[in-house]
């Protein structure tokens, strides 16, 4: 789940080795550029964590952040 934190989203993804991670960043990449709204994100391994903010905003949670945010669950789910 999406936690609040520093005026951030913040999610932490595992998944099974470091290809499966990578294709997941791919495709969040994708549906953030298609949104204009790019995510600050770690990787190492098989974990992805993403911290979403909207920087044009005083660096602040909005609704373009919980937008991402729930179209990336659906990328998880599929």
């Amino acid at each position: 789940m999406w936690e609040e934190k520093d005026n951030q989203l913040v999610r932490t993804f595992v998944f099974r080795d470091f290809s499966e991670a990578f294709a997941f960043m791919t495709r969040v990449a994708m549906l953030a550029e298609k949104m204009d709204h790019h995510p600050y994100w770690e990787n190492v391994y098989n974990k992805v964590t993403i911290y979403l903010t909207t920087h044009d905003a005083g660096n602040t949670i909005t609704e373009k952040d919980r937008q991402l945010a729930r179209a990336i669950d659906e990328l998880v789910k599929s």
